[in-house]
Parts: structure tokens; C-alpha cells; sequence
């Protein structure tokens, strides 16, 4: 049996709709918005989620991306073949942060530079856009997010899953008490790392579930809060000594959750799942992306939804799109922004304790 979340009213699943019609609104409607574009700039392009965050910010109508600053003249010359920085200003430091207006930065550096250029940011009192993980330094992340609360600026972290139409939907399912209590949540975020990509990999001893599961962890600390206990567990396949093949079990008063990340799994990517188990019911979803459909189970009908199995049919939402929209509510003071600086730093604090780095 097969539902849409079309039959749900806006009043019932707010979020997921609210997220749909963000990336329903056109270009033209949008261009109808009398409202002043707001000037952000980006830091760094060599993250891996520089291109991809950049080209959505471009097509978000509520941002004018005034330019670039790329400290590495190299890294800047790579950078110039890559189609989202087509058309965009090559700036210095000065420049950009002398920019009459500006209201926001970007920063996709490298993951060891980002929190040296997001204190830049935060002492200049613009709003951050910082990508992940918020690199491996916990004092220096809560003195950036000190900095950006003592100046009432936001940051949105590069979460990729913060706005996914499958979380959400799951998120809602718990909120309305559909699945009862969460017992269990199993997530997995995998794919192959090739030897070009694994060698900068080898910087960074938090392996696999620092750079890639740390995504699945901000959607568990999102939905079941800071765990009580942490315990990482890591192998190595590569013989480089980098940690390749990585769990973490995070532990709750009546929840045990288990996250799993590794560079080594053939067609990871189609395998990333995040399932949730309660005593009414479940939320299974593979693969997180792209999100067509989940499956969902429940004990008793919760309409339009049966009791039993059933898939659930899902909105197309593009990567990274509805972050930007709201984003751009939130900077407006239209909208608040939904992830507090206490749930940022809870979440660093457990991608850290998962990947076996230090917190202090």
C-alpha cells in the first residue's frame, strides 16, 4: 500500500510542507519579492561541500554572492575550472570584509581551517555559514559560537540532512507520538574513498565518522538529544592507519542508537539509511538520498496512514535549497532559526566522542 504526505494538511505535518514549498517557489515568483537580496560572501573552496553549497546558494533568489576569497593561489587556480565559481569576484581578505553591506559569510575551507576563518567571521558580526564537521577543536567552536551569540548572529552548519524530506517526515512521526517510544535508531552513511580523495583523509585521525557520519549524528542529536554515553569503535581496511571502517554507539536512558560510517563499501552511497524504531511503530528510510519513498510501519492507523506497512511517498527537495530559504527567513528575523547554538555545540561535542577526539 502506497501513500503521499499530499493527504496531510499543513497544520499536521508543518515542516515537511513548509520545506516543500520552499523548493516549489520559481525563479520568477521569487524575482516578484520586493525584498533586498542579502550580500553574502564564501571563504575557502576547497571543502567538499564547497561547489555544491555554492551552486544552491546561487540559485536561491534571497542571496547575492558579492564574491570569493581563496587565501591559496593554487587551490584558487583549481578552483577557476569549477563551474560554480563561474562569473564571481576573486577577492583579498580586506576586500571582502570591507564590503559596504555585507551581512553574511560562507566558509568552505579545508576541515582543519575552518574554525581559524569562522572566528574571522564571527569578530567581523556577520552571520556564518560554517561547513562540517566544525572542525576538531570544541573550545575554539563554542569561543565562535560565543562570539556569534554575544553579537546576536546565526550559523547554519552544512547538516545535509537538516531539511530532508524523509528526516523530517520521521521527525514529525515521533513529535505526534506515532511511533511511541524511541527505542532504537540505525543509521549508516558509507561510501568508497579513492586514493586521491583518502590521502588529505589521513590528517584527520577521527576516520570515517568525522568526516561522513557526522551527518547521520546531527540528525540523531537532533531527534534523541545529547546521548548520556558515547563509545566509538574503529578498524582499519587500508593498512595507512586511517580509520576506514568506524561505529558508535550512542546511549540514551531508553534508547540505544548505532551509528556506522566507512570509505570502503562498494555503492555506499545507495545504502545510507537512518531507521527509526518505537514502541508503535517505524520509520525506515534507505536511501536517505534520493528520498522518493519510506517505509513506514505502524501498530495502528494514524490517517491517511494504515496500520501495517505502507511506503510513503515523498516531495523532491534539491540538496541544500531549503536551508538557504531559510536561512535567508531567519537573517530577516521572518522566521527563527530552528538549530540553537545548544544543539550545534551537542552535536560537535558527540561527532568528536564518536569519531575517539578529544573534547577539551
Amino acid at each position: 500500500m502506497s501513500y503521499t504526505i499530499n493527504h496531510m494538511t499543513r497544520r499536521d505535518f508543518h515542516t515537511l510542507s513548509t520545506a516543500a514549498g520552499i523548493a516549489a517557489l520559481s525563479a520568477t515568483s521569487r524575482a516578484a519579492d520586493a525584498k533586498p537580496r542579502i550580500k553574502i560572501a564564501q571563504i575557502g573552496t576547497t571543502h567538499a561541500h564547497a561547489t555544491g553549497q555554492l551552486a544552491a546558494l546561487r540559485e536561491c533568489a534571497d542571496f547575492e554572492v558579492i564574491g570569493v576569497w581563496e587565501p591559496d593561489e593554487k587551490k584558487r587556480a583549481s578552483a577557476l575550472k569549477e563551474a560554480a565559481f563561474n562569473g564571481l569576484r576573486w577577492m583579498s581578505k580586506d576586500e571582502l570584509f570591507n564590503t559596504p553591506g555585507l551581512q553574511a559569510v560562507t566558509v568552505e575551507t579545508e576541515v582543519g581551517d575552518l574554525l581559524a576563518h569562522a572566528q574571522l567571521v564571527a569578530d567581523a558580526g556577520l552571520h556564518l555559514h560554517l561547513d562540517k564537521p566544525a572542525g576538531d577543536s570544541l573550545p575554539k567552536f563554542r569561543k565562535v559560537m560565543e562570539t556569534l551569540t554575544s553579537k546576536k548572529r546565526l550559523l547554519k552548519m552544512g547538516y545535509m540532512f537538516r531539511f530532508n524530506p524523509a528526516i523530517e517526515f520521521a521527525f514529525h512521526a515521533v513529535r505526534e507520538g506515532w511511533l511511541g517510544d524511541v527505542f532504537s535508531v540505525d543509521a549508516v552513511m558509507s561510501k568508497v574513498l579513492g586514493e586521491a580523495e583518502r590521502k588529505p583523509m589521513l590528517r584527520y585521525t577521527g576516520g570515517s565518522m568525522f568526516e561522513l557520519g557526522c551527518h547521520i549524528i546531527e540528525s540523531a542529536v537532533r531527534l534523541m538529544g545529547r546521548p548520556q554515553k558515547v563509545t566509538p569503535y574503529a578498524r582499519q581496511m587500508g593498512g595507512d592507519g586511517f580509520s576506514d571502517n568506524m561505529l558508535a554507539v550512542l546511549e540514551y536512558p531508553k534508547a540505544m542508537v548505532t551509528m556506522r560510517s566507512a570509505f570502503v563499501e562498494v555503492e555506499g552511497g545507495t545504502r545510507r539509511q537512518f531507521v527509526v524504531c518505537g514502541t508503535h511503530g517505524t520509520c525506515d528510510i534507505r536511501p536517505l538520498e534520493p528520498g522518493k519513498t519510506l517505509r513506514l510501519a505502524l501498530d495502528q492507523p494514524h490517517a491517511p496512514y494504515v496500520k501495517g506497512y505502507q511506503d510513503v511517498a515523498l516531495p523532491k527537495l534539491p540538496r541544500y535549497a531549503a536551508d538557504w530559504t531559510a536561512f535567508a527567513k531567519a537573517i530577516r528575523g521572518e522566521e527563527a532559526w530552528p538549530f540553537s547554538p545548544e544543539h550545534d555545540i551537542a552535536t560537535q561535542e558527540t561527532v568528536l566522542l564518536a569519531a575517539g577526539l578529544p573534547t577539551e
